[in-house]
């Protein structure tokens, strides 16, 4: 099923799509720990489960590139809805392949108000299933397929979007957990 932003539900699948199926809401989420770009500039370790075990909710959301134009936007935009995010109860993390260097340079350039967090050799990613093929421009590729899963507090998947658009994803978000 396609979503108002062109996300696909976590309950389409594609045998393709990904080398680790895709996850489902009700399962928990795999648990991580990542070096993160805080917004102050600090570096710093995040580890999911110390997130949850402390009653944070979660957004985490995979993209491709820091710095791409469609990345830049989809930041922006979390960026810009951190105060409508934090009052659902939200913390949001983004995670990509960058190094530690490239997002703090994102984060300085764009004013990010929210982790980033780098995985370079892209364990989580594939433990979420947001690596696989894809389609760009009519041609399969393997890459990053930008995604976002709300996380409660008790480690639970609570939606799980795959192959969202950067434009409008984060208002669409906040329809549906909202």
């Amino acid at each position: 099923m396609t979503n108002a932003d062109g996300a696909t539900d976590a309950t389409v699948t594609t045998a393709a799509a990904a080398p680790a199926a895709r996850l489902e809401p009700g399962q928990t989420a795999p648990d991580f720990t990542l070096t993160a770009v805080e917004p102050d500039g600090t570096e710093a370790t995040v580890t999911l489960s110390e997130l949850t075990a402390a009653g944070r909710k979660v957004i985490l959301y995979f993209y491709p590139a820091a710095m791409t134009p469609g990345c830049t936007t989809e930041a922006c935009d979390f960026r810009d809805n951190m105060a409508r995010l934090g009052s659902l109860g939200y913390t949001v993390l983004g995670v990509s392949k960058d190094p530690v260097a490239k997002l703090q340079r994102f984060r300085e350039r764009d004013h990010l108000s929210f982790p980033l967090l780098s995985d370079p050799d892209l364990a989580v990613h594939k433990r979420y299933a947001a690596y696989g093929e894809k389609k760009l421009y009519g041609k399969t590729h393997v890459g990053v397929l930008r995604s976002t899963f709300a996380i409660a507090a008790d480690g639970r998947i609570e939606l799980a979007r795959y192959n969202v658009r950067a434009k409008g994803h984060v208002e669409s978000l906040l329809k549906r957990l909202g």
